[in-house]
């Protein structure tokens, strides 16, 4: 899908594929400690939007590392879509946080 932009003021019109810029962002704000990115990565791939497949390991280990950072509705996203996961699901979304912590991605505060 392309969003055609208009900006009145100036008369600029830009082009862009709306999903990739939204899911690129919130990965380099993410990797910046951002904790509404995490929770916007999560929701997208939660609900299988943005351009993100639906695909609730990585959902939770979204809204798992937005969680660490304090964001309230993270947590309860989370505690949500645990309910449709197996413990092994679980278990490797878990995984996929603390790998991401332990690169160094995102920092603690």
């Amino acid at each position: 899908m392309t969003i055609i932009a208009i900006n009145a003021k100036d008369a600029n019109v830009s082009r862009e594929t709306s999903a990739e810029p939204a899911l690129g962002r919130w990965l380099a704000e993410a990797a910046q400690g951002q904790a509404e990115a995490c929770f916007d990565l999560g929701v997208a791939f939660s609900t299988g939007s943005n351009g993100a497949a639906c695909d609730l390991i990585e959902a939770h280990k979204w809204f798992n590392l937005a969680a660490v950072r304090g964001h309230e509705e993270a947590a309860h996203c989370r505690a949500d879509i645990s309910d449709e996961m197996t413990a092994r699901e679980i278990a490797e979304a878990q995984r996929r946080a603390r790998q991401w912590l332990a690169e160094g991605r995102l920092r603690a505060a």
